[in-house]
């Protein structure tokens, strides 16, 4: 008998703001590594998760929703995107099966009819939230003007319909090749990365639309009380005193519920008792200013 041969590949996830692409992405790895928020363009970065078994790897690149810009944050997070096409050894073109075809889904197509070489994948997501009667239709209207699609997934990132047959596909599919990360490694970035999105998903989420896509978070020190806790300090940055406000809340009420709950998922991550401690600073079109958004992470190298 001859040894099987491990497989490996990245597999670019693309398409419109608050389709599921992070929740599929963290179904995948089994753990929060992406934030998830009803607001479009949650996800800024090109976020890497890594699905390892015995057999094989697969590193998969959770990219921004494609939106139009409208400052130059936007810009870097469509740009972002778009640079994972060309790093892919597939792609998954993620759509809402409760939403129609617009706009925005013709506009990555187009792109991805640029592509050469390279599997393309439509999934057709949220069908636990559509009649089944409707899923042809819906998948007939990604056919017209469009790719070859090499193969059509109708899943449900939310409650895991179909994703383990997703799974399986894409790793049958894989080249033979090196395993790049350990086997117990979740995401590529670093412990910082993934504790300031938490933090800033808290924001999102309980600010709802009072501050909008204003909010980035840095983390300023992370070091080990003693043994048994773990004490990080954090800033979140907004563009105005008015969101300053409505972040600390009355009497400081918001500011404490966004750090107990982002304190509760930190220590699920991280497996260690935490002391969060947050400050909110103002930086005035922090979104505009290639300074700013150089400091707070969000680099054009990246793309």
């Amino acid at each position: 008998m001859t040894e099987t041969q491990f497989k490996s590949g990245f597999v670019a996830i693309i398409g419109r703001p608050n389709v599921g692409k992070s929740t599929l992405l963290n179904r995948i790895v089994g753990e929060k590594i992406a934030i998830m928020s009803d607001k479009a363009q949650t996800t800024r970065n090109k976020i890497q998760g890594i699905y390892t078994t015995d057999a094989a790897q697969v590193v998969f690149i959770d990219t921004p929703g494609v939106h139009k810009p409208q400052n130059s944050l936007g810009d870097f997070m469509v740009k972002s995107a778009f640079s994972a096409l060309h790093e892919a050894d597939a792609i998954w073109f993620v759509v809402d099966a409760g939403m129609p075809r617009g706009r925005g889904d013709d506009f990555i197509i187009n792109r991805l009819k640029e592509v050469s070489n390279t599997p393309l994948y439509l999934l057709i997501n949220k069908v636990d939230l559509i009649s089944p009667q409707d899923l042809l239709t819906i998948i007939a209207s990604y056919q017209t003007d469009a790719p070859e699609w090499t193969e059509v997934f109708p899943i449900s990132a939310r409650e895991g319909d179909n994703v383990p047959e997703l799974l399986d596909n894409i790793v049958a599919n894989l080249e033979e090749g090196p395993q790049y990360f350990d086997a117990d490694q979740l995401t590529d970035h670093p412990e910082r990365f993934v504790i300031g999105e938490l933090i800033r998903e808290k924001v999102l989420q309980l600010t709802r639309q009072e501050v909008p896509h204003s909010v980035a978070v840095v983390i300023d020190k992370i070091s080990r009380e003693n043994e048994e806790k773990i004490h990080i300090q954090a800033s979140i940055i907004v563009e105005r005193s008015t969101q300053k406000n409505i972040i600390i809340g009355k009497q400081g009420a918001m500011i404490k519920d966004i750090g107990t709950r982002a304190r509760k998922d930190i220590e699920r991550l991280m497996g260690d008792k935490v002391f969060l401690e947050t400050w909110v600073k103002v930086e005035p079109r922090w979104r505009d200013r290639p300074q700013a958004l150089q400091s707070l992470g969000y680099s054009k190298e990246d793309y």
